[in-house]
C-alpha cells in the first residue's frame, strides 16, 4: 500500500486541498479528492484491479497515484473548479 499524497493549493487567492490515496490490496483503487473548505469538489476513482500481481506493482500503483494526482491539479490550475466556472445560469 501507497501513503498517498496531500498538498494545499493556492489559486487565484483560494486554498484547496488535494489528496490522492491507495486503498490497498483489499481495495484496489487509487482515490483522488479535491477538496475547498472541507467541501469535496471533485473526486476520481480508478481501479487497479486488473494488474497482475509482481514486484513491480507498487511502484505501478505509485506511478497511477502521481498522474491521476498531476491530473487533478492540472484540471484545478486550468480553472474548471473554480467558482466563476461554476456559477448556474439564473432564469
Amino acid at each position: 500500500m501507497n501513503t498517498g499524497y496531500n498538498q494545499n493549493v493556492l489559486f487565484r487567492g483560494e486554498v484547496y486541498h488535494v489528496q490522492t490515496e491507495d486503498g490497498g490490496k483489499s481495495n484496489p483503487v487509487i482515490t483522488t479528492l479535491l477538496f475547498k473548505g472541507g467541501t469535496v469538489l471533485a473526486s476520481k476513482k480508478v481501479s487497479y484491479a486488473e494488474l497482475p500481481p509482481s514486484e513491480g506493482l507498487g511502484a505501478a500503483v505509485k506511478a497511477l497515484m502521481t498522474e491521476q494526482h498531476a491530473a487533478m491539479l492540472r484540471e484545478l490550475k486550468a480553472g474548471l473548479f473554480h467558482k466563476e466556472n461554476n456559477q448556474k445560469e439564473q432564469i
